[in-house]
C-alpha cells in the first residue's frame, strides 16, 4: 500500500537505514588507503610518496565528481546516476583489491572516489520522497554519518589489514560496497516526474581543473616543497581557473552550482561553516594519529600501532552519531541560531584539551569524543540551513556543493597539519619536535574561534545588507517591488526546521525562490 509520499510502506521504512548506510559505506572507503599507506609502499616496491596517491586520488575524484553528480540527481535521473555511481565504487573496490599492482590499485581507488558524490543525493532522496518531520532529522543524520564513517574507517581497515594483509581492507570494501548496491536498488524510488535541465559541461570542466590543482597543492606541497616553481604555477593557475568558473557560473542560464544562492546568507553561512571545520576537523584528527604512533623516544608520543591510532577515532565516531539525538534538545533550549556557534565552541574545548593534556592514550580518547560532539553539531545542522533555504530543484547541488567545500576543507587540514610539523622537523631527523603539535593546536583554536564569529557575523550582515536595501517594513515592500525577507529570521527557521523538525515557513520559502 503506498504512502502519501508515493512509497510502498515497507520502502518508505527501509529508505532511510538504506540511505544512511550508503554514506556510512562511502564514507568509510573513502578512508580505506590511509592506514595502510606505509603498507602499499612495501608490498607494491613504490615510495610514500607514490603510496600516498592510494589516498589522494580518491579525494581528487570526488571533488570533480561531486557537483556533476549532484546536478544530475536534481532531475528525473537520480535513481538511476545512484546506482551507477553505487556500482563503479564496487567495481573499483574490486579493482583495488586484486593483486594487480599499484597502477590498478590507483585506478580502483579513483572509481571509488566517485562514491563521495552519492551523499548529496542521499540528502536530495531524503527531503524529496519522506514526510517533512522525517527528511529534516534524516538529512542531520546522513550528515553526520559522512564525518563519523571517516572516524570508523581507520580502525576497521587497520585491524583488518593486520590480521588478514593489505587485500583483505578493499575486499571489505567490495562486500560492503556491493550490499549497499543491491539494497539501494531494492529501495530507491523513481524521480522520472522531475524536471531535466542541461549539465554545464563546461562549468564541470573549469571546477574539475580547478579543485585538481588546488588539492594537488595542497596533497603535494611537502614533496614538491612549499616554494616550487611548480607547485605556485600549478597553483596561481587553478586560482585562474576557479575565477573564470564563478564568471561562467553567474552568466549561465543552467550552471552546475548556482552562485546566486550565496547572496541567501543562509547558505552563506553552511558553505564557509562547511570549509573551515572541514580545516579544523582534520587538523585535529592528523594530529592525533601522528602523535599516538610517535615512538616515545622522541621524549613525547605513545608508540603505539596503526590500530591503537585507529581505535582513539572510535570516540569520535560513536559520540558525532550520538549527537544527532542532542542537537534538537539543544536547539529547542537555545536560541536556535546558536547552534552553530555552541558546536564550534564545542570544538574548540577538543582543540584546547590536546594543546594542554596530551601525555596518556585516555586524555586522546577524551580530546576525540568532545570533538565528535562538537563537529557532529555543526555538521548536522549544515544541510538542513541548505535544504530549508533553497528551491528543491536546487538541492542535489547546493548540498554537493557544500560537501566539495568541505573536502576541500579536510584536504587543507591534512596538509596544514604536515607543514606545520614538518617546520619543526629538524635537519637530519625524521619526525617533528612537540613543539609542533603545541602550534598547530594553537593553529586548530584560532580555525574554530573564525569559524565560531563568522557563524555569528554572516547572519547578521545578511540582515543588514536587506535593512540597506531601502525596505519599507510598514508595508512589505522594497523599491522594486519584492517582498521583504528578515534574513537573520530566515537563519533561525532554518536551522529550527533542519535540527529540531519544526513547521515550514512560507516567508523562507518565498526569499529562497527569489
Amino acid at each position: 500500500m503506498p504512502t502519501p509520499t508515493g512509497l510502498p510502506i515497507r520502502r518508505e521504512r527501509a529508505l532511510v537505514p538504506v540511505l544512511v548506510f550508503l554514506s556510512a559505506v562511502v564514507a568509510v572507503i573513502s578512508s580505506l588507503g590511509a592506514p595502510m599507506i606505509p603498507t602499499i609502499a612495501a608490498v607494491d616496491h613504490v615510495s610514500l610518496s607514490e603510496a600516498q596517491w592510494s589516498l589522494t586520488i580518491t579525494m581528487l575524484v570526488g571533488a570533480v565528481a561531486t557537483p556533476v553528480l549532484g546536478r544530475l540527481g536534481d532531475g528525473p535521473h537520480r535513481r538511476t546516476v545512484t546506482l551507477a555511481t553505487a556500482a563503479a565504487v564496487v567495481v573499483g573496490s574490486v579493482l583495488a583489491a586484486l593483486p594487480l599492482g599499484f597502477g590498478w590499485l590507483v585506478t580502483g581507488r579513483a572509481l571509488q572516489g566517485l562514491g563521495l558524490g552519492l551523499t548529496p543525493l542521499a540528502i536530495a532522496t531524503a527531503r524529496d520522497s519522506l514526510p517533512a518531520a522525517a527528511s529534516r532529522s534524516t538529512v542531520a543524520l546522513l550528515s553526520v554519518t559522512t564525518v563519523a564513517g571517516v572516524g570508523l574507517g581507520y580502525p576497521i581497515t587497520g585491524l583488518i589489514a593486520q590480521a588478514f594483509g593489505i587485500h583483505a581492507g578493499f575486499w571489505f570494501g567490495a562486500v560492503i560496497s556491493a550490499l549497499a548496491l543491491l539494497l539501494a536498488a531494492l529501495v530507491l524510488p523513481s524521480t522520472a516526474e522531475r524536471e531535466r535541465h542541461p549539465l554545464d559541461a563546461l562549468g564541470a570542466v573549469l571546477l574539475g581543473l580547478a579543485l585538481v590543482g588546488l588539492l594537488l597543492v595542497l596533497s603535494e606541497g611537502e614533496t614538491w616543497g612549499w616554494g616550487s616553481a611548480r607547485l605556485w604555477t600549478v597553483a596561481v593557475a587553478s586560482v585562474l581557473l576557479l575565477v573564470g568558473w564563478v564568471w561562467h557560473e553567474l552568466r549561465t542560464a543552467h550552471p552546475l552550482v548556482d552562485l546566486r544562492a550565496l547572496r541567501n546568507p543562509v547558505v552563506l553561512t553552511a558553505d564557509v561553516a562547511g570549509l573551515v571545520a572541514g580545516v579544523g576537523m582534520y587538523l585535529l584528527m592528523s594530529l592525533v594519529i601522528r602523535y599516538v604512533q610517535t615512538p616515545t623516544a622522541t621524549g613525547y608520543g605513545l608508540g603505539a600501532s596503526v590500530v591503537v591510532a585507529g581505535l582513539v577515532l572510535v570516540p569520535f565516531s560513536a559520540v558525532s552519531l550520538l549527537s544527532g539525538k542532542v542537537v534538537p534538545g539543544l536547539a529547542r533550549r537555545t536560541s536556535s541560531a546558536l547552534v552553530l556557534p555552541l558546536g564550534c565552541a564545542v570544538s574548540l574545548v577538543s582543540m584546547l584539551f590536546f594543546l594542554f593534556a596530551r601525555d596518556h592514550l585516555w586524555q586522546l580518547l577524551v580530546v576525540m569524543g568532545i570533538a565528535g560532539l562538537g563537529v557532529g553539531c555543526t555538521f548536522a545542522v549544515m544541510p538542513g540551513l541548505i535544504v530549508n533555504a533553497v528551491p528543491a530543484h536546487e538541492v542535489g547541488s547546493s548540498v554537493s556543493f557544500n560537501q566539495v567545500l568541505r573536502y576541500i576543507g579536510y584536504s587543507t587540514g591534512s596538509a596544514l597539519c604536515g607543514a606545520v610539523l614538518q617546520a619543526h622537523t629538524e635537519p637530519g631527523r625524521q619526525l617533528p619536535g612537540d613543539s609542533g603539535y603545541r602550534d598547530a593546536a594553537l593553529i586548530g583554536c584560532a580555525v574554530w574561534v573564525v569559524i565560531g564569529l563568522a557563524t555569528i557575523v554572516l547572519p547578521r550582515l545578511g540582515a543588514a545588507t536587506a535593512a540597506r536595501r531601502g525596505a519599507r517594513v510598514d508595508d512589505g515592500l522594497v523599491p522594486d517591488g519584492e517582498p521583504v525577507v528578515d534574513e537573520e529570521l530566515i537563519v533561525e527557521e532554518s536551522i529550527a526546521d533542519g535540527v529540531a523538525g519544526e513547521s515550514e515557513v512560507p516567508t523562507r520559502r518565498a526569499g529562497a525562490d527569489r
